[in-house]
């Protein structure tokens, strides 16, 4: 993308306010791990692996002024509970405390968010050899080069198909209540000329059952042990209509994504944020006061459901615990 989701200049991290899309396009500049804290708390930075890179990026900073760092380190893992990759980048920034010293931090970061491009660009490249010429695919909420370090994972894995001359277009839900897929998705896809179809999150069965979906591709926050996926709420429900009319279901994530500490997905915490964001939208309010709201941000997909687990090693298809175990066991030891 011409547009960087992130930029490291040495004494800030402006990240791409990701709330003003697609009308404006606007850098928040972080100066301080307070700073980077506030920005994945109020979303100007949002999915897993860019939370992550922006986490290391926000210790980076905190390292370079007087005071506590293990205070930054907390601040930043309460930012938001859901996204196992921010915690993962925080335990990779402790190492490289442990290893070399406050000096060593910068480098990490920038490792980290290096790391993250290579990633989705090897995940890209597995996942494209699963989509056919002229593949219709459904996706859900924004998984693209705005939610990572750049590329992107289910968006990651469409880009790529592309560039291999695959004829592919994206079905974009709404994704409600944030709209990450009507705002981001669809703007991505936009920049790219990757043709393009925005639907409301309610279509998804009524397009499936026509035929106009060939297969669906989302992000992932969290994976448990057994395979079960959090993501964006409203997975769940494209995973049980992608089985009823037959449909391929895979979810593309790196494997900082995967969470061998949880056993299964019911254990996963789930953010449930600000009722604001259900009864209306930037400034504009539609549901009556006084109505009770519910405003869970993810939902589990158990294992069962997915296809396959697009990954920068490979495709690990029918999920399970074992498979979960070799696949991160073949990771740890370079296979």
């Amino acid at each position: 993308m011409a547009v960087d989701t992130m930029r490291w200049t040495g004494k800030t991290l402006e990240l791409l306010d990701q709330r003003a899309l697609p009308q404006k396009i606007e850098y928040l500049s972080c100066r301080t791990a307070a700073d980077t804290a506030r920005a994945i708390r109020e979303m100007v930075v949002r999915g897993a692996p860019a939370i992550g890179c922006a986490a290391a990026f926000g210790i980076a900073l905190e390292s370079r002024r007087p005071g506590d760092l293990e205070a930054a380190f907390e601040l930043l893992a309460h930012s938001r509970p859901t996204a196992v990759n921010l915690f993962w980048a925080l335990e990779r920034m402790r190492q490289a405390l442990a290893r070399g010293g406050a000096s060593s931090l910068e480098n990490e970061a920038l490792a980290i968010y290096r790391d993250d491009l290579a990633v989705n660009r090897a995940i890209g490249a597995h996942g494209a050899e699963l989509v056919p010429d002229r593949a219709r695919i459904m996706t859900h909420c924004n998984a693209g080069a705005l939610a990572t370090a750049g590329h992107g994972t289910a968006l990651g894995v469409v880009r790529s198909a592309r560039d291999m001359g695959k004829s592919v277009s994206v079905v974009a839900n709404e994704t409600r209540p944030y709209l990450q897929g009507a705002r981001l998705t669809a703007w991505e896809m936009v920049q790219e000329r990757i043709p393009v179809t925005l639907v409301t999150d309610s279509m998804a069965g009524f397009l499936m059952s026509r035929g106009e979906v060939d297969l669906l591709i989302v992000g992932a926050d969290r994976i448990a042990a057994n395979g079960d996926v959090a993501n964006k709420i409203g997975t769940y429900t494209l995973a049980v209509l992608a089985q009823r009319h037959g449909l391929p279901f895979y979810v593309a994530a790196p494997l900082s994504t995967f969470d061998p500490n949880i056993a299964q997905g019911d254990s996963i915490p789930i953010e449930e944020r600000a009722a604001d964001e259900v009864t209306g939208y930037r400034g504009s309010r539609w549901a009556p006061d006084g109505v009770a709201v519910r405003n869970p941000a993810f939902d589990i997909t158990p294992a069962e459901l997915v296809t396959g687990l697009i990954t920068e090693v490979g495709v690990l298809r029918t999920p399970s615990r074992g498979g979960v175990a070799a696949l991160l066991s073949r990771s740890r030891s370079g296979a």
